[in-house]
């Protein structure tokens, strides 16, 4: 396998992900080449005119002189992706995606030639806006980072992946791909339906009041940042994950129902109870944040 400093590789999709991992390895200086390819023309001249990569391209034959091909696109556009990849990846090349679910990603992994390295990764990192606009160096950095190797992924694959994570300043973390999908549809997922929500809910309630959000703070924008993301990003995560974002949408839905309950009911000490455990949660985690 060719040293990771002498290597070239290969980004499909120049957006938040893709352009954010381009700039992050031009500034590291993690490999040698760098190349792109993406449908928008804007985006191929923008990206060589800055030298985050050194040469893009619509077409995915691009892609067939990396050492390692990177597929940053929406979920299920990587699985459509992947037989073409599979097509024009040269022998030894490492295939991995960026998709923020797994197990339907790693399923088309396994369908690669024999002759390739799938690994599937999500950089657990990320904003609301999108496009390579949006890419930025420092996106990964510190970031956790995590691979799901397959059954046939060679161990030198896993340890040339787990070293591109550090290059770029993130922290590489190995995951059977079942778990990962079913712990971020509890801290990312669920998160991101939550702020649907929520807007949902002041924009019915705006509807009757002027001044609604007039009075909307830094509670209100923070909470529902994430609503803001990219509609067709996020129904192929949540489709592709409806297994386990589901249940614990329902979960959730039952937690804000006990709320109103003892809101309703008026019960003091539970409903002390009910949020002091939330905040001694929250504080545990993040102990260096309090809110505003």
């Amino acid at each position: 396998m060719k040293d990771l400093a002498e290597s070239t590789v290969a980004i499909v999709g120049l957006g938040l992900m893709g352009g954010s991992l381009a700039l992050a390895l031009r500034e590291r200086q993690v490999c040698r080449r760098i190349l792109a390819v993406t449908r928008d023309g804007e985006t191929r001249r923008a990206a060589v005119a800055s030298g985050s990569v050194d040469a893009a391209g619509a077409d995915l034959r691009l892609a067939g002189e990396a050492d390692l091909v990177v597929l940053a696109t929406p979920v299920r556009n990587i699985k459509e992706q992947m037989r073409a990849v599979g097509a024009v990846a040269k022998p030894g090349a490492i295939v991995m995606d960026l998709g923020s679910t797994k197990r339907e990603v790693t399923q088309a992994l396994v369908e690669l030639p024999a002759g390739l390295e799938p690994i599937g990764a999500h950089p657990m990192c990320g904003k609301e806006t999108s496009g390579f606009g949006a890419a930025e160096a420092a996106l990964y950095r510190n970031a956790v980072f995590v691979l799901t190797p397959l059954e046939r992924t060679a161990p030198e694959t896993v340890a040339w992946a787990q070293a591109l994570v550090s290059g770029i300043g993130a922290r590489p973390l190995l995951l059977a791909a079942e778990r990962h999908d079913e712990i971020v549809g509890t801290v990312s997922h669920l998160p991101y339906l939550v702020a649907v929500a929520l807007m949902a809910t002041a924009d019915d309630q705006a509807g009757r009041e002027e001044l609604l959000y007039t009075l909307a703070a830094s509670g209100f924008r923070d909470t529902t940042r994430v609503a803001a993301k990219e509609t067709a990003v996020m129904l192929d995560i949540l489709l592709t994950n409806k297994d386990n974002v589901a249940p614990v949408a329902r979960a959730c839905a039952a937690n804000l129902a006990k709320l109103a309950e003892l809101l309703e009911s008026a019960d003091e000490g539970a409903l002390r109870q009910y949020l002091e455990a939330a905040a001694v949660s929250r504080r545990s985690l993040f102990p260096r944040q309090r809110p505003a």
